[in-house]
């Protein structure tokens, strides 16, 4: 099994428009709503790739009782603490004219300190056993920048951390096996700007010295870049999408596609080239997570990994 654990899942609209236009009245062509999130982006896809998994997050309001329903109806496995603050709502935004996408995102509200100590409790639980963790989403404001190492700190498996700033940081001497940063949030946490592939590299070595086995750092279609032990690095290049309707959950999807492969006994360098593959079926789909395996599977044939 694979647990997914995060504090920040969300109630998710994707409303398409033939063409957006700023300050106008603009009516949607098409709009789809479910559980988002990137706990809940991780165990949609999990799900979608038939891996047994268990989603260990928070959830309140009436968005909290929606994302539960759906979970519950689309097969995730979920444990969910109630909290008094409800859970966010956040639209994506597609428009067809310019392909241009637009994230309305509204951040996490704060959790109480038995709600945080509630959760912390039930993923203990979860990760008894388990055969990977990915642990991913920013945090509530107010909670501590610990929390993820907290979280490491109970996790006997390989563990994936989805994460950035101070959080990521805090996290690296617990030693997770793979954290996967993307390009912007590498140059947040490191405080500077990363221009080129090797400016890329050398924040990608800086995070192995404090204590990461593996890095992974995206960058929207374009090449991966990779860290790993003794000084190995590697670019990785994605595979085109026969079709691209919104690549928003992308990077979660990588991480559960990282995951199962580990746990189904593939080298981490092999599991991350997956996790690509599972990154660009994602595109295709309007809402994340809703995976296709045996496009996944095409779509990993495609993908090129250069050392060096």
């Amino acid at each position: 099994m694979i647990v997914a654990a995060g504090l920040s899942p969300a109630w998710q609209a994707v409303m398409r428009f033939r063409a957006l236009v700023p300050g106008e009245v603009n009516r949607a062509r098409d709009v789809w709503r479910g559980a988002s999130g990137k706990v809940l982006n991780v165990a949609i896809a999990l799900d979608a790739l038939g891996c047994p998994h268990h989603a260990v997050t928070v959830l309140g309001g009436a968005a909290g009782r929606m994302v539960a329903d759906d979970c519950a109806e689309g097969g995730v496995t979920l444990s969910a603490v109630p909290t008094a603050t409800a859970t966010r709502t956040c639209t994506t935004l597609l428009d067809e004219a310019s392909g241009r996408t637009t994230e309305l995102v509204e951040n996490a509200a704060p959790i109480a300190a038995d709600e945080l100590a509630a959760f912390v409790a039930a993923y203990g639980v979860a990760v008894d056993g388990a055969g990977a963790a990915v642990l991913s989403g920013s945090l509530p404001a107010a909670t501590p920048a610990t929390l993820y190492r907290e979280l490491l700190a109970r996790t006997r498996c390989p563990a994936i951390l989805d994460a950035r700033g101070p959080e990521l940081l805090e996290a690296l001497p617990l030693r997770p096996l793979l954290v996967k940063p993307n390009r912007e949030e590498l140059a947040r946490t490191v405080g500077r700007e990363l221009v080129t592939e090797d400016d890329v590299r050398g924040a990608s070595a800086g995070l192995v010295a404090r204590g990461a086995r593996w890095v992974v750092v995206t960058d929207g279609p374009r090449p991966v870049v990779v860290a790993g032990p003794d000084g190995g690095r590697w670019r990785i290049v994605p595979p085109r999408p026969p079709r691209v309707e919104n690549p928003i959950g992308s990077g979660d999807c990588l991480a559960a596609g990282v995951a199962a492969a580990l746990v189904a006994g593939r080298e981490p360098l092999a599991a991350v080239v997956h996790g690509i593959a599972c990154a660009a079926d994602n595109c295709r789909t309007l809402l994340a997570g809703r995976l296709d395996p045996s496009e996944v599977a095409r779509l990993e044939s495609l993908v090129t990994v250069t050392a060096g």
